[in-house]
């Protein structure tokens, strides 16, 4: 198989679907007022981590003025510097912030990707999108699975979408394991390797966070006993 990178680099130059090409590319056209001087990515957002990664993070796709702006996931909107203040506090980010790419940032042991690489209307893409995409993530899962030991899925989206991808690699039980946050379920491996442990966790969106459905404390509590089954070694709770 190819490398992460190789990987990345195919993703970014996807146009597999018609409508999310086209809503990329107008969010970079017309442009969010604070970042008008900007260049934006507008383009497919790839895996941020090391090809290495003992854990991976899931969530649902790109922000049209975030991550499709940045050309990084979760960089440079709220959901992202709650996201990357959390990982910080538990050891899994380098710095509590993620402004944009070059930034200095680094994930330890941990990778952040998603089930849909490009930034859809209104947040929400269609099955047919979500299926178009599908094939990347496998890939990149086939790719990490010599270390990958844990992963956290942020949101019922992103738990539904990327329950076929892993029965590529483990065996996902039936019926399968529903949404929740604080849900764990571990998954035998199809080769007789090491199991993988899924955990659940509301999304970071500001939906969920300015009202509280998901605390700081909650998304830290969730990292921090996710990085410890992936074999990692979180930083306590001050």
């Amino acid at each position: 198989m190819r490398s992460i990178s190789e990987l990345d680099e195919e993703v970014a130059g996807c146009r597999r679907c018609p409508r999310l090409v086209a809503w990329r590319e107008e969010a970079a056209r017309v442009k969010r007022a604070a970042y008008a001087d900007e260049t934006y990515w507008a383009r497919p957002v790839p895996g941020f981590g090391p090809p290495d990664a003992r854990l991976a993070l899931v969530g649902l796709a790109p922000a049209a003025h975030g991550g499709n702006r940045t050309g990084r996931m979760f960089t440079g909107d709220p959901s992202g510097d709650f996201l990357y203040a959390a990982m910080h506090a538990v050891g899994l980010a380098s710095q509590p912030t993620s402004v944009r790419r070059g930034d200095g940032l680094e994930l330890i042991g941990t990778r952040i990707t998603a089930p849909v690489k490009c930034a859809p209307p209104e947040n929400k893409p269609t099955a047919a999108e979500r299926d178009n995409c599908r094939p990347w993530l496998v890939e990149e899962l086939a790719l990490l699975r010599p270390t990958l030991r844990a992963v956290v899925v942020l949101g019922g989206f992103g738990w539904q979408a990327l329950l076929p991808v892993l029965a590529a690699g483990w065996r996902v039980p039936k019926p399968a394991p529903k949404f929740g946050h604080g849900t764990t379920c571990s998954l035998p491996a199809l080769d007789d390797g090491p199991p993988l442990e899924l955990f659940g966790c509301y999304h970071v969106s500001p939906h969920n966070t300015y009202t509280r459905r998901l605390t700081p404390e909650m998304l830290r509590d969730v990292l921090r006993r996710a990085a410890t089954a992936a074999g990692l070694r979180p930083l306590p709770e001050p």
